[in-house]
C-alpha cells in the first residue's frame, strides 16, 4: 500500500521543496513537478512530491480531517 501526504509548499530552492503538513516543515525533492510554486499544495510520497493537489481538494480534505479529529 503507498500512503502520501498532502502539503503546503512554502518554498523552493534548487528543486528542493520546503513544505508545511500541518505545521510540520521539511524538505522534499521537487524535481517530478514542473512550475510549482509557493502556495500550491502537493501530494509527497518517500520524500518527494509526486503529484500537485488542488487547492479547494486541500481545504476540503483539511476540514474532513478536523471534524475526525474532533469526534
Amino acid at each position: 500500500m503507498c500512503v502520501g501526504l498532502r502539503a503546503k509548499v512554502a518554498n523552493i530552492e534548487n528543486n528542493m521543496a520546503v513544505i508545511d503538513a500541518g505545521g510540520v516543515k521539511r524538505k522534499v525533492s521537487a524535481e517530478l513537478i514542473s512550475d510549482l510554486a509557493p502556495g500550491d499544495y502537493v501530494m509527497v510520497h518517500a520524500g518527494l512530491a509526486i503529484a500537485r493537489v488542488a487547492a479547494d481538494e486541500a481545504v476540503e480534505a483539511d476540514k474532513v480531517m478536523e471534524e475526525l479529529n474532533d469526534n
